[in-house]
């Protein structure tokens, strides 16, 4: 078993116990639209849920007394001098310090499994392979979502669905290969990008992802206008964002704009 020191568990711990103090104390401040609690079993039934809810249960200490209020009227017109009394709670939450401790101590820790030798994996180099196992699992989910779209396949051969897998086993390493290659030129550059986010054209990210910066250049057109003496093509022309993604992964603007000639 290994224990992480740097873990978002205890931060998410805390954040739960902030948000079931302020939902307790809700239950019996006045608010506008809302009804205050005044009895301790609905207090308490509503406090369970809220517990449950942030899943806090014996994190806090809470005490509540019901407490009576005398409030004196005097003679108003044709209403007589009366008490109007007024049941209230009085509420006080705070840590348990103790089950909170022991809770955190408890957070963390990792149990790692493998069948394979001492000699051929440290325990040290386990718990890394682990930690980079969610790039193993992005890909496969690249590889059966978009753009690659392995699921569903409609094949009733044999060989046709393995052609069909190694082709996009190569688009899935194009794709990772086209990602390495620009978050790397990113790093070295201490430098971002930004516009690849529709909707937020100043969004900037030291991590694209080969479908975003891929996904920038299909507003790209080739046209071929049929005239007298021949066929003449226009390209759109590139942005200055396109040409820094072609400039990133080092390819030239020339292999863009030499399509048309090509065409030609």
């Amino acid at each position: 078993m290994i224990r992480s020191i740097k873990h978002a568990q205890e931060k998410s711990l805390h954040k739960r116990l902030k948000q079931a103090k302020t939902a307790i104390a809700d239950l019996t401040r006045p608010r506008s639209g809302y009804k205050c609690i005044t009895t301790l079993e609905s207090f308490w039934s509503a406090v369970h849920d809220i517990l449950k809810h942030y899943n806090v249960e014996g994190l806090l200490e809470i005490n509540a007394q019901e407490e009576i209020i005398e409030h004196h009227r005097r003679r108003y017109r044709d209403k007589p001098a009366h008490i109007e009394i007024q049941q209230l709670l009085n509420v006080h939450v705070q840590d348990n310090e103790v089950a909170l401790d022991t809770e955190i101590k408890r957070l963390g820790w990792r149990v790692y499994a493998t069948n394979a030798l001492t000699s051929k994996l440290s325990l040290h180099a386990a718990v890394l392979a682990y930690r980079e196992e969610y790039i193993i699992e992005r890909n496969f989910g690249r590889l059966k979502g978009k753009p690659l779209s392995l699921t569903p396949m409609y094949l009733q051969r044999d060989d046709h669905a393995t052609g069909l897998i190694r082709l996009l086993t190569i688009g899935l390493r194009v794709l990772t290969l086209l990602e390495f290659v620009v978050r790397s030129q990113l790093s070295e550059a201490e430098t971002d990008l930004a516009g690849l986010y529709a909707g937020n054209p100043k969004r900037r990210t030291k991590r694209p992802t080969s479908e975003a910066f891929l996904g920038s250049f299909s507003y790209i057109c080739l046209v071929g206008i049929k005239e007298i003496d021949g066929i003449s093509y226009h390209l759109t022309p590139l942005t200055a964002l396109q040409q820094g993604i072609l400039e990133w992964l080092g390819f030239s603007p020339a292999t863009y704009t030499q399509l048309v000639e090509s065409f030609s």
